[in-house]
């Protein structure tokens, strides 16, 4: 991937090095292994841990309120992969502005947090096992550097485009925060069924996908941002952590009505379908009759 040399976002913090929080919900307590569930889940679906947490508590993975405040970031730093993160998070600014442009509205562009181990968030504390994860009530990014090799490591995915998918994917959560597509989801939720509610998630976290192959096509027009062999990567990463995969893996079984982000084809299809239109209506996936 060609990023060096493009400009790099201001909307960055870093607060590496900083205390974090304890690990509550709501009042309650939840058991180690409910614990280490969440961190696994959380590292494989790449979501905040207090989101499994608050469902195997009985919950709907609604926002907790944050258990100990943090002072703000300073600035980041200016290794190799922080310049990196900046790079891409003024990438994905410079494509969603023009995208929201073209509808007659402003975008609003998120913070990012880089952080190490954990951190407190408005959605409640996060670790660094939940891989990138957004937050909407604080309208934040966070993400700790070790998850790129991480990737590699468990999922045998590397390459900078496959990270930087992995962050616009977070971006794009961000996107359907603004357009209110998050709010509703959420709100049709509350009132589904466990297997109704699942599949609305798989469908926010599709369209996700295709936002996030939507900012590859045209950040590639605009900068000539992709390599040989980047959308590969890309596809390779969206393949690794699609909900039949990982089942497979954990569980020795496939069950579809559990499914909260969508197969392996279905991330790959919809990635896909961004990177092919770059149209914002292209990635409507809850009009779609077949994911």
């Amino acid at each position: 991937m060609k990023w060096e040399g493009n400009r790099e976002s201001d909307n960055v913090e870093d607060t590496r090095g900083g205390g974090g929080g304890g690990f509550g919900l709501g009042g309650g307590s939840l058991g180690i292994g409910s614990i280490v569930i969440a961190l696994v889940g959380s590292y494989f679906f790449g979501v905040s841990p207090m989101t499994i947490l608050s469902m195997l508590n009985g919950g709907g993975g609604g926002q907790s309120a944050p258990t100990q405040q943090k002072a703000p970031g300073g600035p980041p730093a200016n290794d190799r992969n922080t310049k990196f993160v900046r790079v891409v998070l003024a990438d994905t600014e410079d494509v969603w502005s023009a995208a929201f442009k073209e509808r007659g509205v402003t975008y609003q562009p998120p913070k990012l947090e880089i952080f190490s181990g954990r951190t407190q968030t408005q959605c409640g504390p996060g670790m660094s096992a939940s891989g990138p994860f957004y937050c909407p009530a604080d309208r934040k990014v966070y993400i700790d550097l070790s998850f790129f090799k991480l990737m590699q490591e468990r999922f045998n995915v590397s390459g900078e485009f496959a990270q930087a998918y992995v962050i616009a994917h977070e971006v794009g959560h961000h996107v359907q925060n603004l357009m209110g597509i998050s709010g509703k989801v959420e709100n049709a939720r509350r009132n589904a069924s466990e297997s109704q509610a699942n599949a609305m998630s798989v469908r926010l976290e599709l369209q996700a996908d295709c936002f996030a192959g939507l900012w590859a096509k045209r950040a590639n027009e605009a900068r000539g941002i992709i390599e040989s062999g980047d959308v590969e990567a890309a596809m390779a990463a969206a393949t690794a952590i699609g909900d039949d995969a990982l089942q497979r893996q954990s569980r020795g079984q496939v069950v579809p009505d559990s499914f909260t982000h969508g197969t392996s084809a279905q991330r790959t299809r919809w990635f896909k379908t961004g990177l092919d239109s770059g149209k914002v209506e292209s990635c409507n996936t809850f009009a779609a009759r077949q994911l």
